[in-house]
């Protein structure tokens, strides 16, 4: 799989635990393939990892923080279900970024390498 407007920076920190981190800022026209995309890229998570979405801290594989805003800084409601996918309402015309984190065990970040091609 392919990921168009999701670019990924990865850190991790002394126990293993891996943090990717994307940003992506897209015109109204283009905000629905890119919540098109975080939406495959959740599902993906919460089917390759079902049941194990949580702190890794705590014995979980992945967790994510979803955060978007209006090219001024306002920040925009923003949420993600699996069954109906994500939720974000956006006013017409205005540039949009969204953020997407994710925190992983080992095992979770090379599923995540391997299936979207991430270096």
């Amino acid at each position: 799989m392919a990921l168009d407007y999701l670019d990924f920076d990865y850190s991790e920190d002394d126990e293993g635990t891996g943090t990717w981190d994307a940003l992506a800022s897209v015109t109204a026209q283009r905000l629905p393939a890119l919540v098109a995309e975080v939406e495959q890229l959740l599902r993906w998570a919460h089917q390759a990892f079902a049941g194990r979405r949580g702190p890794v801290e705590e014995g979980g594989d992945w967790d994510y923080n979803l955060h978007a805003q209006l090219e001024n800084g306002q920040p925009l409601a923003i949420g993600f279900d699996e069954r109906s996918g994500l939720q974000l309402t956006a006013p017409a015309g205005q540039r949009i970024t969204l953020g997407l984190t994710l925190s992983a065990s080992a095992a979770f970040s090379d599923a995540l390498r391997a299936s979207y091609a991430l270096d």
